[in-house]
């Protein structure tokens, strides 16, 4: 049976499939309200429909788009957060940094670009002009185009910079009009283009990253996935700087809190001991080669006294190296390493060493044999694991076999006394265990507990930014409609000046001769106030003019367009006169027949 969430699922399917916007990631309930919100614009109420409706009007994915993309942004938004940002981590990571070198840093969902022009400022006022010019790359990048396409003018409005210090704002904006517009030599560092973060690849190599109010539209699976590409996004010393709402609890292994009240966060570094090695390596000078070889002469020191017993034999057969407690083990001498092991004791005793070998040769995999029994004159018995590891440059051609020897009889004989007291050990700790699932229980309890509370507070902050976008739209629709008021007012007052001019009687039906316009002279001429007859019929009017007399049939074709006659009538104060009235059609913009205009004069 198909559900409502499968319709939904196939519209964002069609979505994807349209027009390559994957909205996989986004957390359903908050998504599904934005949608629907559009759809109430647009008349409809099921997504099916809906779909039909974009096969049909491709314009609708503009403004749906803007819809579900809440574009809610501010200069130095959570003032504090940004104060502390300027105060304390700009300065720290200028101070890692040589005097010519580059700092990069990104703004993840930067919307309408105020977040990144406040970035800018700021890194601009520690820099100085002349370095940040020279030094500072802020890319910026979000996944709606419209918003990108704002953020690259650059024009605000004046409530909208209202939050930029009055000094900043004068240093980094110029008036244009009713607006500000971010200057043109500042604005060269900051690098506008789309990006999505679950799909596309992150930028790289960042000393700071901003990504506000981003994270808490997506779900857990989704929110770790682009986390672990922010990771990869900085350097070593790299600082992440999140929304209010978003928290990283659960990523511990990833970020650090510097500052978890601002939400300001350290990249914990993965160290990776074989590129530091390769690095030292390929330094290239007398020095470095002195580092190589005394990391090699280290080597084969930590080779030759390691605690386990090991040999390694050459793809010839020939044992090549013993270390100090392999030669112990087995009475091995100087004179032993180099000859063929097939001529020592120890290729079959204790165990025949040929066939394990020749299968971790055949298999390139280690082989284990466990146990395995030596048997001294004495009868004393010691028992070793062994493993055989086939050896090769770079995982190609194979160079021999490592064989170490664990000596692993004191464990044998613990086992013993394990097993004695295991009985004891299996009753306490089977009620450890039910302590333990009773402390796991109630750890997950109070992890899911957290978890809802952070999805709770993300969702409060979605729909919070969801209202602020939704004022805006208010906002703007009453600025409109203001604006329409003060033009219909300006443009009623014109008419009425108008129709007051005339020295002609001035009346307006419309096609069922209700009265619209009765001007001065016309209240003059009849005797009746606008008021008195605005909304009446003019044919049910008692006036001194012969109303059933007027040429009003003949307006009924559309091709009449003047009639004139001229009436015997009694003005308002008795007095007899003849009428000269004109008619012409009342017509719309385009052009429809909607009533009649009745211009009235006394003639003699």
């Amino acid at each position: 049976m198909t559900t409502e969430t499968d319709h939904f699922e196939a519209l964002l399917d069609h979505i994807k499939r349209s027009r390559g916007f994957d909205f996989a990631g986004y957390k359903r309930p908050s998504l599904m309200r934005r949608v629907c919100k559009r759809m109430q614009t647009v008349g409809l109420e099921d997504y099916g429909d809906y779909v039909d409706y974009l096969e049909v009007h491709p314009e609708e994915f503009t403004d749906l788009f803007n819809t579900v993309l809440i574009n809610v942004t501010a200069f130095f938004r959570d003032e504090p957060a940004w104060d502390y940002l300027a105060q304390e981590i700009i300065p720290g990571i200028l101070a890692n940094k040589k005097a010519d070198e580059p700092i990069r840093a990104w703004s993840a969902g930067c919307a309408s670009g105020e977040e990144a022009y406040t970035l800018a400022m700021l890194l601009a006022e520690a820099l100085g002009p002349e370095a940040f010019h020279q030094r500072a790359r802020i890319y910026a990048t979000d996944i709606d185009e419209d918003a990108l396409g704002h953020a690259r003018q650059a024009s605000y409005s004046g409530q909208e910079v209202q939050p930029v210090p009055a000094g900043l704002r004068e240093k980094y904006f110029e008036p244009a009009g009713s607006r500000y517009v971010f200057r043109a030599d500042w604005r060269r560092s900051v690098i506008f283009g789309r990006h999505d973060l679950t799909q596309d690849a992150p930028m790289s190599r960042l000393d700071l990253l901003v990504c506000r109010n981003t994270l808490m539209y997506f779900h857990a699976e989704a929110q770790s996935k682009i986390l672990a590409r922010l990771h990869f996004a900085l350097n070593g010393q790299g600082i992440l700087f999140l929304g209010k709402a978003e928290m990283l609890l659960t990523h511990a292994d990833l970020f650090t809190p510097i500052e978890l009240k601002h939400r300001i966060f350290a990249k914990v570094p993965k160290i990776n001991q074989r590129d530091r090695l390769s690095a030292l390596a390929q330094a290239g000078d007398v020095q470095a080669a002195d580092d190589l070889d005394r990391h090699m002469r280290l080597g084969q020191i930590a080779f030759d006294t390691g605690p386990i017993a090991q040999l390694v034999v050459d793809l010839d057969g020939n044992l090549a190296f013993a270390n100090e407690r392999a030669r112990s083990l087995f009475t091995l001498s100087s004179q032993d390493i180099g000859r063929p092991l097939k001529d020592l004791e120890l290729s079959y005793r204790p165990v025949e060493l040929r066939g394990p070998i020749e299968q971790a040769y055949a298999e390139r995999r280690l082989i284990r044999l466990a146990n395995v029994e030596r048997r001294f004159p004495d009868n004393d018995v010691q028992y070793l694991d062994m493993q055989v590891t086939p050896l090769s440059e770079n995982g190609a051609s194979l160079l021999g076999v490592s064989i170490t020897f664990d000596d692993v009889t004191y464990r044998q004989r613990l086992q013993a006394d394990l097993q004695r007291s295991n009985h004891e050990l299996e009753t306490a700790y089977r009620e450890l265990q039910s302590a333990h699932e009773e402390l796991e229980t109630t750890n997950e309890e109070l992890e899911t507990t957290n978890e809802e509370l952070q999805s709770t507070n993300e969702e409060l902050e979605t729909m919070n930014e969801e209202l602020s976008s939704t004022n805006e739209e208010l906002r703007t629709m009453n600025d409109e409609l203001r604006q329409g008021s003060i033009d219909f007012n300006q443009t009623n007052a014109f008419l009425q000046s108008i129709l007051a001019s005339l020295r002609l009687g001035v009346v307006v039906v419309d096609r069922q001769m209700t009265v619209l316009v009765w001007n001065r002279q016309a209240q003059d001429l009849w005797g009746l106030r606008a008021d008195e007859v605005q909304g009446r019929s003019l044919l049910s009017l008692d006036i001194g003019l012969p109303v059933d007399q007027l040429p009003i049939a003949a307006f009924s074709a559309s091709n009449v367009d003047y009639q004139e006659v001229t009436l015997s009538a009694i003005t308002r104060r008795g007095r007899s006169i003849h009428c000269h009235i004109i008619c012409t059609p009342f017509l719309d913009a385009r052009g429809n027949h909607e009533g009649l205009v009745l211009s009235m004069e006394e003639v003699t």
